[in-house]
């Protein structure tokens, strides 16, 4: 499996411990899909110009993940802030003048001829990448992190362009759980999940629910273990088509996620 992301990339400051991670939902499920055994991985992102920037692109670099289409910008890099409740993660909205929430990837003809070498190309929400979507639906399968971006005007928009949606609910019953997914599979997604913490996951494939539960693990930090699902999830199923195997592969590179600190480790001392 080939795995390209474009979107995203934040550090996660972690107050109580005065030290930042890389991150971002791009960032990491293209990580975790290389440490998974993707055959190849890409990422395309906005880079600012400060130091937070620049860890990032090491850690990205020491990952072996190729990020020679990003762009660069006089500007800072998103940095959320990160509280840890008995090991799951409370965030604190940053500053809003990131280059993450100044800037949007717009897509170019050589852009589009590395991308359309991948199985997938994944995006999600916190991307601003939804315009992107009609013409990136040529030239590759789509996986799009929805988090908790329910409401149907918003699936309808990108729905009609993506093959894998993903979702968080964990404020969901399993029968809320199933018409969300019944929801997007109307609107044109083909293989759609729910992740929902502690209670596992449901999948749905437009004729077949899945669940799958959690691997019991002792739980550091919760952050990105959604992603690292993802991830397995993505780098499994591509190659074998099969959903139980995929399910449950995800689900331990979740719990494996929850055993460190950050998205994928990589801590920086916080110099502000």
């Amino acid at each position: 499996m080939k795995l390209i992301a474009v979107g995203d990339n934040v550090t996660d400051c972690y107050v109580d411990d005065n030290v930042y991670y890389p991150g971002g939902n791009a960032v990491n499920v293209v990580v975790n899909s290389q440490r998974d055994g993707a055959e190849k991985t890409a990422y395309i992102g906005i880079f600012g110009n400060d130091e937070n920037a620049h860890w990032i692109q090491e850690c990205l670099a020491n990952e072996g993940i190729d990020t020679s289409r990003s762009r660069k910008v006089y500007a800072h890099s998103a940095q959320p802030k990160v509280l840890l409740r008995d090991g799951d993660r409370v965030f604190v909205a940053g500053k809003r003048d990131s280059c993450q929430h100044l800037f949007s990837i717009h897509l170019v003809s050589e852009d589009l001829d590395i991308i359309k070498e991948f199985d997938i190309c994944h995006t999600s929400c916190y991307s601003n990448m939804e315009y992107e979507l009609p013409t990136l639906a040529q030239v590759c399968d789509i996986s799009f992190d929805f988090s908790d971006k329910h409401d149907s005007k918003y699936l309808e928009r990108v729905c009609p362009y993506i093959t894998y949606a993903f979702f968080s609910g964990s404020n969901l019953d399993e029968e809320g759980c199933k018409n969300l997914l019944k929801l997007a599979a109307d609107k044109g997604a083909k293989i759609c999940g729910v992740t929902r913490g502690a209670k596992g996951s449901i999948f749905y494939d437009g004729k077949t629910f899945y669940t799958q539960g959690i691997l019991k693990t002792e739980v550091i930090d919760t952050m990105g273990a959604g992603d690292s699902f993802i991830a397995g999830f993505l780098t499994n199923y591509v190659d074998t088509k099969n959903m139980e195997e995929a399910l449950s592969f995800a689900a331990a590179k979740a719990a494996t996620t929850c055993r460190i600190h950050g998205g994928f480790g990589y801590p920086h001392p916080m110099t502000e």
